[in-house]
């Protein structure tokens, strides 16, 4: 008895000293632990993504390829396979699974010798611990570590959240983070729609994620996956039939598919950009935001097009600037005409001249097959010369090729209905001009789609937002629509002469003409807006005064704070593409004030609003029980900018445009359509923007240098193409919708030479838009440019306002 009292007393020592020696322990090495609270709040670095108006996905900004998904999201299958497979006690241990601890060690004594690897025992707390706030450096002192913060965050966190961290923040190969990436990367799907051998497989991956890829590694992967299948049954987390499924079922990668992508590179960099500025690049890279943003994608397509057919046409009209290089045929042509580097987002392939005879150039593809140019499909290509001049006409292939050189060609099945031969080929080349187009909804300003340039690859730089450039004669309709709401109508007659005026000592005089070079004498301010008189347009404006027309292109914002010299009035101020879509935008809405935008609504990570452009409020629209009843009307809180009898009349006037004046090859698409062309000095720069009673677009044309797109180019040569296509596409199935009229205004005809309302007989009629009272009776006032509170003369020396029709015209 004595002695199993003394055995029982010594162990009993043994166990004070052990238990002693393991606080001593826990103690030194509990000094300095990394700060587990943090934990609390820790938020992973998730993707951001941002989405087209139809949810397409168009870009994803990531350092790694992480979705946050909160516990109450995860499925229950999930859960239970990692639990299965990692963590049999998670929900009871207190951070440390003793029995599995105690097995584990006897496991590894047992196998001591035999070369087995050690077997571990770390719970989900532990390596929530390790991940999260220590090394993988292997030592029984970070072992320790690890037990002593596993210990302090059980006590600190609900086991939901600490699942939440783990499932979330674990590696699992591919370059994915967390089980909602990699349920994507795998299985090409959303959590919610993981089945048990699915969730098995992911809860295989954490122990080696590289020792079981689905291809690669099939077999071990599979047996791995079988195995926490078999956990998960034993665990009673699954029926013995869902079991027999599981195992059943082969395993299958799927590349990630699904996911309905839209390549929309200038529109999604501006999107990027504005949430930089708005959040800062951290926010963007880690923080997991959900970006809805504006952009249509048939539209997108449809611009995209446009421009770049566009483009290529234009400069298809001023001839070829040679290949891309020449290689030597002599070795594998295929190979060196791999190693060409091209841009990844042109509409062509790549291919090289292997012969020339006089009716055709032989081609190579990157393939290996052979194709044919036509000599009729090189006639276009004749010499570039300076100044967009053209050289001698092409009469052999041989004239434009040679063997050996690199080019782009478009293939043609057919063309105007003449069926082709299938290896045939058209010569293409990229444009040395560059453009934008905008498209937007004229009633909020959102960005339906945005083209910044010919090809994103070669150049970041969007000239729909970031290129200032002059817009000419597309400036005018704003100098007309200050003068509208001083009480002009369309029918004021105005002189079109000679006009000088002196610039200031030393500056010379400036002596502005039309583009004709032609005066016409006293015309309708229709006629000035619908065949681009400048000379009108200077007189107008100078009797307005320029005070006024700046503070118009400030009001609708196409230009801050212009200087009130009279070149402004005919264009001279930079503006965007965007900026001069959008004040168009505000002619067609009635005059109200809208603001460009390309995000329509941004969450977090955690699906909360964190902004929406529409910040309207309306209470009615909670929790309704629909019952065929109307939907409730949201206030208008846009700004008025004009009268809008003033921006009709200035929609008609437009609409004048396309029907008789610079941009009447639009007129064949059979749509109401208005608009205005512009160009610069010297043809630098061509402009179409426009509208339908719905969609609003503008469009540019010009070359980044600056330089002149040629003589004979101009906005209704070089910009109208490009919007009548992309006009005539994105309307394609639409009913004809006229202009909305405004209360108050009365629709006249009237001659329209005079202005006056037509009598019987006269054969050149329209139809004129005129507010209450201003119908005119007679037309005998001319206004002439006055000074109106601006320094200098008119051709006539006279500086009254309004004149007789009398003097030179």
């Amino acid at each position: 008895m004595r002695i199993l009292l003394s055995i029982f007393g010594v162990l009993f020592l043994m166990a004070i000293a052990g238990g002693i020696g393991v606080l001593a322990i826990f103690w030194h090495f509990g000094q300095d632990l990394p700060d587990y609270t943090q934990l609390e709040n820790y938020e992973p670095e998730v993707m951001t993504r941002v989405h087209a108006s139809d949810g397409a996905l168009i870009a994803e900004y990531a350092r790694e390829k992480r979705v946050f998904v909160p516990i109450t999201s995860i499925p229950h299958v999930v859960v239970d396979a990692f639990v299965a497979a990692e963590d049999k006690n998670f929900f009871s241990h207190p951070g440390i699974d003793f029995a599995s601890v105690l097995r584990a060690a006897v496991t590894n004594v047992v196998n001591m010798g035999t070369g087995k690897r050690p077997v571990g025992a770390s719970t989900i707390t532990q390596q929530v611990a390790k991940n999260f706030l220590l090394t993988s450096e292997v030592s029984y002192e970070r072992k320790v570590k690890e037990a002593i913060l596993s210990f302090r965050i059980e006590r600190a966190f609900s086991k939901e959240h600490i699942l939440e961290l783990y499932l979330n923040e674990i590696y699992l190969g591919n370059g994915s983070y967390g089980v909602a990436a990699a349920a994507l990367r795998y299985f090409d799907k959303s959590l919610d729609e993981i089945n048990i051998e699915e969730a098995a497989y992911l809860a295989a991956l954490p122990k080696a994620p590289s020792n079981y890829h689905p291809v690669r590694n099939h077999d071990e992967a599979k047996a791995r996956r079988n195995w926490v299948i078999g956990r998960m049954l034993e665990e009673k987390f699954i029926t013995e039939a869902e079991a027999q499924n599981a195992w059943a079922s082969p395993l299958i990668a799927k590349e990630r598919q699904s996911v309905d992508t839209y390549r929309a590179d200038f529109f999604a960099e501006e999107v990027r950009r504005q949430l930089v500025d708005r959040y800062g690049e951290n926010m963007l890279y880690d923080g997991g935001l959900s970006v809805r943003s504006t952009v249509d994608p048939r539209l997108q397509t449809i611009a995209d097009q446009a421009l770049i057919e566009g483009l290529v046409e234009y400069d298809r009209r001023h001839g070829w600037r040679g290949p891309i290089t020449n290689i030597d045929l002599a070795d594998d042509w295929q190979q060196k005409l791999r190693e060409v580097e091209t841009p990844n987002d042109l509409p062509w392939d790549k291919a090289v001249v292997l012969r020339v005879s006089a009716e055709e150039a032989t081609l190579g593809l990157l393939s290996g097959k052979q194709g044919r140019i036509p000599l009729r499909f090189l006639t276009w290509a004749r010499p570039w010369k300076e100044g967009q001049k053209l050289g001698a006409a092409v009469n052999s292939p041989s004239d434009v090729l040679s063997p050996g050189d690199v080019i782009y060609v478009r293939h043609f099945a057919e063309l105007d209905g003449e069926e082709l031969p299938p290896n045939t080929y058209g010569l293409r080349q990229i444009p040395a001009v560059n453009g934008a187009l905008v498209a937007m909804d004229p009633h909020t300003g959102r960005v339906l789609a945005m083209s910044g340039g010919f090809s994103h690859d070669m150049s970041k730089f969007n000239r729909a937002t970031q290129a200032r450039r002059q817009p000419g004669s597309a400036f005018k309709p704003f100098v007309y629509l200050a003068a509208l709401d001083q009480g002009f109508t369309p029918s004021t007659l105005v002189l079109d002469a000679p006009f000088v005026i002196d610039q200031g000592p030393g500056l010379g005089k400036w002596k502005p003409g039309n583009y004709s070079g032609k005066f016409y004498g006293p015309s309708t301010m229709r006629l000035g807006i619908e065949l681009s008189r400048n000379l009108m347009t200077v007189r107008l404006a100078q009797t307005i005064g320029m005070d006024k027309v700046a503070d118009y292109a400030q009001r609708f914002g196409v230009v801050d704070d212009m200087p009130q010299v009279l070149s402004m009035a005919l264009g001279a101020a930079e503006t965007t593409v965007m900026r001069m879509t959008a004040a168009y935008a505000e002619f067609v809405n009635g005059g109200k004030k809208i603001t460009p935008t390309l995000i329509d609504r941004i969450q977090n990570r955690r699906g909360e609003v964190i902004y929406r452009r529409d910040e309207r409020q309306c209470a009615e629209c909670q929790d309704v029980d629909f019952r065929n009843q109307m939907p409730p009307e949201l206030p208008d809180t846009r700004e008025q900018l004009t009268d809008p009898a003033s921006a009709f009349q200035m929609v008609s006037m437009l609409e004048g445009v396309v029907e008789r004046g610079t941009g009447r090859r639009i007129r064949e698409l059979g749509y109401p359509l208005a608009g205005k062309t512009g160009t610069t000095n010297d043809s630098r720069d061509a402009w179409f923007v426009g509208f339908s009673p719905d969609l609003a677009v503008g469009v540019y044309v010009g070359f980044d240098d600056n330089r002149s797109l040629g003589d004979q180019e101009q906005g209704a040569s070089a910009a109208a193409p490009i919007f009548k296509q992309f006009m005539g596409d994105a309307l394609k199935g639409t009913k004809a919708v006229p202009f909305r009229t405004p209360p108050g205004i009365r629709m006249v005809r009237v001659e329209a030479r005079s202005g006056l309302p037509a009598r019987p007989g006269d054969q050149n009629v329209i139809w004129e838009a005129f507010k209450p009272g201003t119908i005119p009776s007679s037309n005998d006032n001319v206004i002439d440019g006055g000074d109106a509170g601006y320094s200098g003369v008119g051709a006539e020396g006279n500086t009254g306002g309004v004149s007789s029709p009398g003097g030179i015209y």
